[in-house]
């Protein structure tokens, strides 16, 4: 299966490593959105879409391609991300809720999520920097292992 992550990692690229296992177990190339062109992407039998989460949100960039990809048939698609809100709040449906708009995009245009991941991450946004932030050590090996089952189940 050829597989490609698509992936905007920022402030401690805390979704950068959760995206290099997934690279691992699928043997995929990882791109950022700026790298992918759209066309391209139809080439891949599986496509995860992560980032960190903005405002309940995937990054901009990421939104932006899913908007350019053009229509599929048969493709598969997997949707991540980490958050820096309260680990303890946190259940699939926080992580789904965070997804809507992503998952909403790539089904409209053909893709089949397949799977939906989210964990925690360091957070020293805004105010957090004063007091250490919020998640420090997220994701941690138990989110890395997670991470990786999750992987190895979209094969």
């Amino acid at each position: 299966m050829k597989s490609l992550v698509v992936l905007f990692s920022y402030h401690h690229n805390n979704t950068e490593k959760i995206a290099g296992v997934f690279a691992k177990v699928l043997d995929a190339q990882i791109k950022t959105p700026h790298q992918v062109d759209p066309e391209e992407i139809g080439a891949y039998d599986l496509v995860g879409f992560g980032s960190g989460i903005y405002s309940a949100r995937h990054h901009q960039s990421l939104l932006d391609l899913a908007d350019r990809l053009p229509p599929v048939t048969g493709r598969k698609a997997f949707i991540f991300s980490t958050y820096g809100a309260p680990a303890v709040f946190a259940d699939e449906k926080f992580v789904k809720n965070n997804h809507a708009q992503l998952r909403e995009k790539l089904e409209a245009k053909g893709y089949t999520v397949s799977g939906e991941f989210g964990c925690a991450g360091w957070n020293t946004n805004s105010f957090l920097k004063y007091f250490g932030g919020l998640n420090r050590g997220r994701p941690n090996a138990d989110d890395l292992k997670n991470a990786k089952a999750f992987a190895e189940n979209l094969t």
